[in-house]
């Protein structure tokens, strides 16, 4: 692999774990707010990354290289426990403890886009007619700007991906979580005794992994039309 595709990938996965044990420490942090203290407990209401990473070293190693080295972007997923009798006494609060990651997620997108517009307002970031994951912005000089820019251009990617990733209404999902509490009270029954089978997360991982690819580009366009208004993109 050459040199600065490695040093691509390095600032992609460093990103990716900065921003999943947010995502994750969210979730720990929301559920001991109302009450539930097992991620605590476990350690894993920190921003340290190495808890997260021994409970999660499938989904927060092995995948996010996998995806980068296949898509040239990186996905990829972590787990906080929970007490699964007060999600199913607590409906509402762990719907909002399941949120948390993907609220997590959108705030570090919104803190990228005004790290892009100071950049632009500060004559460091200029507008890329063209954008790829890792290109929403670019440095109108090279050195140091080069990889500010790179970096601010993952952190805003990646986020937008995870956010989107994790709102899938499929187990073991965030969005799964949400789409029970939604559910007559019977049905979301019938799919928390669905979500605790043990094959229900292996299917909604595939399921989502199928699906992320096609919804992620209309999500992205939006998404850049949004930070830059009137630029058209398609």
């Amino acid at each position: 692999m050459p040199a600065a595709e490695l040093g691509l990938g390095l600032l992609w996965y460093a990103i990716f774990v900065v921003s999943t044990t947010f995502h994750e420490a969210a979730h720990g942090l929301a559920a001991l707010r109302f009450g539930d203290a097992t991620a605590r407990d476990a350690g894993l209401v920190t921003l340290d990354p190495l808890p997260h990473l021994h409970r999660s070293p499938f989904g927060m190693v092995l995948v996010p290289i996998a995806s980068f080295v296949l898509g040239g972007w990186m996905i990829g997923w972590a787990s906080t426990p929970y007490d699964p009798y007060w999600a199913q006494s607590n409906r509402r609060q762990a719907a909002l403890m399941a949120l948390a990651g993907p609220a997590t997620n959108l705030a570090l997108v919104l803190f990228a886009a005004v790290l892009i517009h100071v950049g632009m307002l500060a004559g460091a970031f200029r507008q890329p007619e063209e954008v790829t994951w890792t290109r929403i912005t670019l440095a109108q000089a090279g050195g140091l700007a080069n990889g500010a820019a790179a970096a601010v251009s993952i952190l805003f990617s990646l986020n937008l991906i995870l956010l989107v990733f994790n709102l899938l209404p499929l187990p073991p999902l965030d969005g799964s979580e949400v789409l029970a509490l939604v559910l007559p009270e019977a049905a979301a029954q019938r799919y928390r005794e669905f979500m605790a089978q043990p094959t229900a997360s292996l299917v909604g991982l595939v399921v989502a992994w199928n699906l992320i690819d096609v919804i992620l580009k209309p999500v992205q366009l939006l998404a850049l039309n949004l930070l830059y208004p009137g630029a058209g993109y398609r």
